[in-house]
């Protein structure tokens, strides 16, 4: 569990490199009720085959944040991506204490991948 900023870019760094370099294939498949996803907090990547990360979220239960929908599968079927090259890498958060630190975790990841579906979508004027 970090303690200070030091602390918690290490983990950001270890997180990241656990989502972003994992072989493709063993990222997790998508499905219906993605039960090969545990339902506990975490940290996830949806990445492509080739174009690697799409977008980096976090959650309470990585298994419920699936089987409710994601906009970013949505944004792939509109880019005419192949559900065979999108998949899902997950690092759950062992010793979770707060919603902070996910949010503080995912802010680090962000910054240092920027991937194309974590876009803010514009108000409507």
């Amino acid at each position: 569990m970090p303690t200070n900023d030091s602390d918690l870019q290490i983990q950001a760094r270890r997180i990241l490199d656990a989502i972003a370099f994992i072989p493709f294939e063993q990222c997790q498949p998508l499905s219906r009720g993605f039960e090969n996803i545990p339902p506990r907090p975490g940290i996830y990547a949806i990445r492509h085959r080739t174009d690697g990360l799409l977008y980096i979220g976090k959650t309470k239960s990585l298994r419920g944040r699936f089987s409710s929908g994601h906009k970013a599968f949505l944004w792939a079927w509109l880019d005419k991506y192949d559900d065979e090259d999108v998949r899902i890498a997950i690092q759950l958060i062992l010793h979770w204490e707060s919603p902070a630190l996910l949010l503080e975790l995912e802010a680090i990841i962000l910054r240092a991948t920027e991937p194309p579906y974590n876009v803010q979508i514009p108000t409507e004027m």
